[in-house]
């Protein structure tokens, strides 16, 4: 493992795990960016809906880039951390890393700084009440 996952995946489970399938390969026998960018949504609504008590939706997706390229037989993991809440927004770091050769090897594929906006019954933004204001 390198330094960079080292540091992402040390003492943190990944919020979510997957291995894609063929039917996700591009003409180049790489993923599809957009593959990864839907499982780094789902990943992020996962971790925003359980943080802001409720439903949410992505509402912007900042510095996002492709660092390497992701094969058809590795393992995905996306990491999470919660990087600001605002009164209606919460912005998440996803991070997603590799796993191939059998486990031999990780590599940090991609990273990006998703926003989530609180909904309220209507669909509409609403204030953001957190679990640990809760208490």
């Amino acid at each position: 493992m390198t330094e960079t996952t080292d540091r992402l995946t040390e003492c943190r489970d990944p919020v979510l795990r997957v291995v894609p399938a063929p039917a996700d390969i591009n003409s180049n026998g790489h993923i599809f960016g957009g593959w990864v960018l839907a499982q780094m949504d789902i990943a992020g609504g996962i971790v925003a809906s359980r943080e802001v008590q409720g439903p949410c939706a992505t509402v912007a997706i900042e510095a996002m880039q492709f660092l390497a390229p992701i094969l058809l037989r590795d393992i995905i993991s996306v990491y999470a951390e919660v990087e600001r809440v605002g009164r209606t927004s919460i912005s998440i770091r996803l991070d997603v890393i590799a796993t191939r050769d059998r486990g031999e090897q990780e590599v940090r594929v991609t990273s990006g700084l998703f926003t989530f906006v609180a909904l309220d019954e209507n669909h509409r933004p609403r204030p953001i009440v957190r679990a640990s204001t809760l208490a």
